[in-house]
């Protein structure tokens, strides 16, 4: 029996998830503009119902919008939703390096995590970054954030994180890109780093109070991140940059 991750509808619409998202990302489909299903039919070559299952797990993802009276838009986000969105992951990381300190974590994770702060050292050993160097950041940067999850052991914490980190520009790395070209981003990520480490002796210490309080001030390197990139005048080179709206000054 073939399972439905295996049917051929369910590939043909995860491909059609994954290019619709990169579409809206680059913004070849503008901020408020509605979806035509006949036209992504064209476009991707892909029959109605794997793009109809697409667009509405990018409803879900929060990038488009169902409307009143059937179909889809791209969706708009104020500064403010983005804020909302990070703090709202910096509350759940704090909780969960809490949980980690006060229940303990096997060490087997410990090491797992130290292997990554590591590999992220081995990046910012270098004087100047290039976009290897970021991505390298991003993809270890995510699987600390993740193993911080795991290390709360709630299956209810880890639910709740993986659907706010799902969110636009919410996710750990989610303003990383955008300062990529900054003069300053090598020195943010090496302050995000030094409180990597600081939160993951904190765990290892049993200090839940100072873990927690340590994850919740690591959120606030994303706010100024936010706060940068929306006063950046390429604000659009940036994925997703073209759906936000700049707060007024």
């Amino acid at each position: 029996m073939v399972s439905p991750e295996a049917a051929p509808g369910h590939s043909q619409a995860v491909r059609a998830q994954l290019r619709l998202r990169e579409m809206v990302l680059a913004g070849e489909l503008s901020a408020g503009s509605r979806i035509a299903e006949l036209t992504l039919v064209e476009l991707l070559g892909v029959s109605r119902t794997p793009i109809r299952t697409a667009l509405m797990k990018l409803e879900q993802e929060g990038l488009l919008a169902a409307l009143p009276h059937g179909g889809y838009a791209v969706r708009t986000f104020t500064e403010q939703d983005v804020s909302d969105a990070i703090e709202l992951r910096g509350t759940l990381e704090g909780l969960a390096a809490r949980l980690a300190a006060e229940r303990g974590c096997p060490t087997v994770m410990l090491a797992k995590a130290h292997a990554c702060l590591a590999h992220i050292d081995q990046v910012l050993a270098a004087d100047r970054l290039n976009e290897e160097a970021f991505g390298s950041y991003v993809a270890h940067n995510e699987i600390f954030h993740a193993l911080l999850q795991d290390m709360a052991g709630s299956q209810v914490l880890r639910r709740e994180w993986e659907r706010v980190v799902g969110l636009p520009f919410a996710s750990p790395s989610g303003f990383v890109v955008s300062q990529a070209h900054s003069p300053q981003a090598r020195d943010m990520l090496i302050v995000a780093q030094d409180q990597h480490r600081q939160v993951l002796q904190a765990i290892e210490r049993r200090e839940g109070a100072r873990a927690e309080a340590i994850m919740r001030e690591h959120s606030r390197l994303a706010q100024r991140n936010l706060s940068d990139a929306m006063r950046s005048t390429q604000t659009a080179e940036w994925p997703g940059g073209n759906l936000i709206k700049r707060s007024l000054p």
